[in-house]
């Protein structure tokens, strides 16, 4: 590799760590904008105009907070558990194609961290190892409903991970790739792969908010039944930590569905768009392109939030088993006879 390449790479890392940051951070405003929109309220409107300034004063508050480690608590494990899940949150960024390469002179950039071609079992290994953040969490806490919050967490992702799974083979029975650069390449103009595998989408959408633990597969933290789940005896930056990853694994998977389903950085009229603009703007295009779609699947998971009420666990469990992963062995199923009768 170059030292160019090399450089690039770098500042590419740090300006997609940034993003997801600031990305996780405005989550929380737009979260409580939706809310006060579907209530019919004002929402945060003190700090700065129109309060976007909330979010630098909750980080604010959380990092002068005082630092409580219970005295009952297994000490390091209290705080491995949140820096696992801020960790395992963020390195999933790497393996998605943000956009198309960047030629400046003679050099051409990829605008991916690394294309691997195992890249969506990379992205099942991350989300797999994330569970274990808040399983510790929960266990080192030593408080029985922080526990409790733990073994959801554990058994509904391990249930909703094999439906995500099995909505993805169908996928690659179609792409032939495991390489989410080849899958995003493969969906050019308007060929997204949303419209060859409806179902597929839909399955992966469902377990997406089990994963990231979003309302209504909020079991994990409900606030009802378990105080506050698996962080209620966590405080300060530590329990930021927890809501930062929650928010950062919701953007890296509205990253992954757009570029799975919904074309990624593709876009009708992009051809005619890189023969006019030329090949340095039209790419910065089809990141924003990109972006639209991840922001318009975070609106998506506040609204079904504000929307939807919380499932009792044994429907969350029903769904998982009874529903969702027979769903997706029949598209597997539908998806080889067609495929078998179009050849």
């Amino acid at each position: 590799m170059e030292t160019t390449d090399l450089i690039f790479r770098i500042v590419l890392i740090v300006i997609i760590f940034a993003i997801s940051l600031v990305v996780a951070m405005y989550s929380t405003y737009a979260e409580r904008k939706v809310a006060a929109f579907f209530q019919d309220r004002i929402g945060p409107n003190r700090a700065g105009p129109w309060g976007i300034l909330q979010p630098l004063a909750d980080g604010g508050k959380m990092f002068l907070k005082e630092e409580i480690i219970p005295t009952n608590a297994t000490g390091f494990l209290f705080i491995v558990g949140p820096s696992l899940a801020i960790l395992t949150a963020c390195i999933g960024s790497a393996v998605i194609p943000w956009g198309q390469a960047i030629v400046i002179g003679t050099h051409k950039f990829d605008l991916q961290v690394t294309d691997i071609n195992v890249g969506i079992l990379y992205i099942f290994g991350v989300v797999s190892l994330g569970v274990y953040g808040v399983m510790i969490g929960g266990w080192a806490s030593n408080n029985k409903y922080s526990l409790l919050g733990a073994i959801r967490a554990a058994s509904q992702n391990i249930s909703y991970e094999i439906s995500m799974g099995l909505s993805i083979i169908a996928l690659l029975m179609l792409t032939g790739t495991l390489s989410l650069k080849e899958i995003a390449e493969q969906q050019h103009s308007f060929a997204w792969n949303v419209w060859r595998q409806p179902l597929g989408f839909i399955l992966f959408l469902v377990c997406a908010f089990a994963e990231t633990n979003r309302t209504p597969f909020d079991l994990p933290e409900c606030e009802t039944e378990l105080v506050g789940g698996y962080h209620t005896e966590y405080s300060s930056m530590k329990l930021g930590f927890y809501l930062f990853a929650e928010y950062i694994n919701m953007f890296i998977s509205s990253a992954v569905m757009a570029t799975l389903y919904w074309g990624g950085y593709n876009y009708p009229g992009m051809d005619w768009v890189a023969v006019h603009v030329g090949p340095t703007i039209a790419p910065i295009i089809g990141v924003v392109v990109l972006f639209g779609k991840i922001f318009f699947f975070i609106f998506f998971f506040m609204w079904v939030r504000w929307t939807i009420p919380r499932f009792r666990y044994d429907q969350l469990m029903d769904l998982g088993w009874k529903v969702l992963i027979p769903l997706a062995i029949a598209n597997i199923i539908l998806t080889g006879l067609i495929t078998t009768f179009l050849k």
